[in-house]
């Protein structure tokens, strides 16, 4: 059965950075996906998650700086490959990647990676997914043991393995997620990723030697016990999800876990960063 979304439509004046703040405070509240509009932000909640009261915190809607209006309704997933046809660009990362849809062209870079998005966001657009492929261009994965934890489409666990790594397990807690990271992985002919339905409960007695996730602030908070009992000796840590304001609290929580920060990166306000046990 597929999951239902409510869709926000939102319009902001001035757009920066009120909209920033506003994606900012959605995050908190619950919604998991934005994509930025000529004339504001365009947000994402699962209908489970969702109330009619959801935007009564959200505080720069009441703010005299900013004039926000918005339109809501159920999103039905049945539509949304024809959506991103109309809207979906290949992405290049340092020239080294590209992430296309199948009906974009090929091109001559080294690695290739062709996803059909649907409704599952990680298309390498949103600037975390781009910072965390980018991470993954520039570190050594060969023969690691991965985990992509919030693996969305798995357009990270399918980089992983083409740079080398042996073994990997795709997680979402989204069934539609799940099942297009099925489709992706098979269309890219990543034999050894395995994905599962489920959240960090699964982790239990599995080890690795990366793990990779890139959910958002609070989860990642919640469950970054259990991504360091995970971890083998000298294993790393890749996060994003959250703002530049939210990297000293990630830092502090994995340092008294044991995991030192080794660095990060920084793209309109979000974060990736690195941590080693």
């Amino acid at each position: 059965m597929s999951q239902i979304y409510i869709g926000y439509d939102f319009k902001v004046t001035p757009l920066q950075p009120g909209t920033e703040i506003l994606i900012a405070e959605l995050g908190y509240a619950g919604f998991e996906s934005f994509v930025e509009t000529e004339d504001g932000v365009s947000a994402y909640i699962q209908k489970d998650e969702w109330n009619a009261a959801i935007l009564e915190e959200i505080e720069i809607l009441n703010s005299k700086e900013f004039k926000i209006e918005y339109i809501f309704s159920e999103i039905e997933q049945v539509n949304w490959n024809s959506e991103w046809e109309k809207n979906f660009d290949a992405i290049e990362v340092d020239g080294k990647c590209t992430v296309r849809a199948p009906f974009h062209p090929a091109k001559n870079f080294e690695y290739e990676i062709v996803i059909e998005p649907k409704m599952s966001f990680g298309t390498g657009h949103h600037e975390t997914t781009f910072m965390m492929l980018q991470f993954i261009l520039e570190n050594n994965f060969q023969n690691k043991t991965v985990l992509d934890m919030g693996c969305g489409t798995a357009v990270l666990a399918i980089l992983a393995a083409m740079r080398g790594a042996s073994k990997l397990d795709a997680i979402d807690i989204d069934e539609w997620c799940f099942e297009n990271s099925m489709e992706n992985i098979q269309r890219n002919n990543c034999e050894n990723i395995s994905v599962y339905l489920g959240d960090a409960s699964l982790l239990k007695g599995r080890k690795y030697d990366v793990v990779i996730a890139n959910i958002n602030r609070n989860i990642l908070l919640n469950d970054m016990q259990i991504y360091s009992e995970t971890l083998k000796n000298g294993g790393e840590l890749y996060l994003s999800g959250f703002y530049t304001e939210d990297l000293p609290i990630i830092t502090e929580t994995c340092n008294n876990i044991g995991l030192a920060f080794v660095e990060n990166k920084e793209k309109n306000n979000w974060v990736a960063a690195k941590f080693k046990i």
